[in-house]
């Protein structure tokens, strides 16, 4: 079971605004290039997008389906990857105070995922949620400096928590800003 969890220090509408946004999938989707097109209002269920995932000269491209959709606390999706298979992807987002908890939960459905789906899988799909759940928080946190009023310097990659996680990834050479977070303090006691 692939289950992670994110705290975004804004409100979930904040987040909903990011995720409703079909043009800021490929910011915040781990190992998605591009995102375009798509059917019908996204995120209203049954509504698409496709996107493009890239590795070196490899590219593939796959299609993502709302199956439900509950404004401002869950959208759940269903992730088309050509021969790969599908998978279920369950986005919730709980007010958490002030700020919102983010819960992904992912299971492959179909293709060489489903038939193959086991700890080892699940852990990849772990790391890939860190990736994309610290990628959503930096987005939805940044997303003040793109608003109309939004303080200067607020925007996407500035302050405290990204300032942290670009210290963690040059000693660490990683992408994860979760040790970050905890090495400089990123916690309930933060100004």
């Amino acid at each position: 079971m692939a289950v992670r969890h994110q705290l975004i220090r804004r409100p979930r509408e904040d987040v909903w605004s990011v995720l409703s946004d079909r043009r800021a999938y490929a910011k915040w989707v781990a190992g998605t290039a591009a995102s375009h097109g798509g059917d019908g209002e996204w995120p209203r269920e049954g509504s698409t997008l496709r996107y493009d995932v890239r590795l070196g000269r490899w590219t593939m491209s796959g299609c993502t389906v709302v199956r439900q959709e509950e404004r401002p606390s869950r959208l759940a999706l269903e992730i088309y990857s050509g021969r790969l298979g599908s998978a279920r992807v369950d986005i919730e987002i709980r007010p958490w105070g002030r700020d919102s908890l983010v819960i992904v939960d992912e299971h492959p459905l179909t293709g060489i995922g489903g038939s193959a789906h086991n700890a080892a899988l699940d852990i990849v799909l772990h790391w890939r949620h860190r990736r994309m759940l610290n990628r959503l928080a930096e987005v939805v946190e940044g997303s003040d400096g793109a608003k109309p009023g939004g303080k200067p310097g607020s925007g996407p990659g500035t302050g405290p928590r990204s300032e942290s996680r670009a210290a963690n990834r040059a000693d660490a050479g990683t992408g994860s800003g979760a040790e970050a977070d905890a090495a400089y303090g990123d916690g309930p006691g933060r100004a």
